[in-house]
């Protein structure tokens, strides 16, 4: 199973939200690409990016950070935030993103989306996929998106959906453990499809009953800046993989 260290970014900095909200945010290093390194010096090979300020302006607004990162790591770099159009798509790729994460779009322009698939490939295109009490959010959570992750993901298969990211908002930033439960059973309804983990994770521990359970990957953002998952044991995981 992929360990995806996270940086969310405002303003160019690091932060991290609970449940999503902006009023809760907790800022916690001031250079991503201090953060990024530290990430890459110890063996992980993606690096999950969100730009928040970019998710409320509708546009990317931190690409400056994602080329310094790019340029200065070897890292793949998965990005998201503010991905609505095409010119969107093509400034994050031409900015260093190795795949772009596309949430509310997906919901609100299907076809749009569809198409990216076909034109950039699945494995550049993910499928971000928000949800609050069974349903999809979107535009930055605030939104119900009026329909069911299940039922999104099939509408993308004939389009060659090979990536999902899943967000439990309930659990997001809260370090009371993921559902294990809904990847398990998202994993084994779309065995086509690499299913991310998000939301939730507090220690190694999930990791390890997340990677018995089958999970692919897991994104881990707080756990990390609060101090309940070190690189240390980061770097020990991925010596065992």
């Amino acid at each position: 199973m992929e360990i995806i260290p996270a940086i969310d970014l405002i303003e160019g900095r690091c932060v991290r939200l609970t449940q999503g909200d902006y009023a809760q945010t907790k800022v916690y290093d001031a250079q991503p690409l201090d953060v990024a390194l530290r990430y890459a010096d110890c063996g992980v090979r993606r690096l999950h990016i969100v730009d928040l300020d970019g998710a409320k302006a509708k546009a990317p607004c931190n690409l400056r950070t994602l080329e310094r990162i790019a340029a200065a790591t070897n890292l793949d770099i998965e990005w998201g935030g503010g991905i609505k159009s095409d010119e969107a798509v093509r400034e994050a790729i031409d900015a260093g993103a190795a795949r772009v994460i596309c949430g509310s779009v997906a919901v609100d322009n299907r076809e749009l989306f569809a198409r990216w698939l076909r034109q950039y490939g699945a494995s550049r295109i993910i499928l971000g996929a928000d949800i609050r009490e069974g349903k999809v959010a979107t535009h930055g959570w605030l939104k119900d998106g009026g329909v069911g992750v299940e039922e999104l993901v099939e509408a993308f298969l004939p389009d060659g959906l090979a990536q999902l990211i899943c967000t439990d908002i309930s659990r997001d930033g809260m370090l009371q453990g993921p559902n294990i439960e809904l990847y398990v059973g998202l994993q084994r309804r779309f065995p086509t499809v690499d299913v991310t983990l998000s939301g939730g994770v507090s220690t190694m521990a999930d990791l390890e009953r997340a990677r018995c359970n089958g999970v692919r990957a897991a994104i881990v953002g707080k756990a990390i800046y609060e101090g309940r998952i070190t690189l240390k044991e980061i770097e020990q995981w991925l010596l065992n993989e």
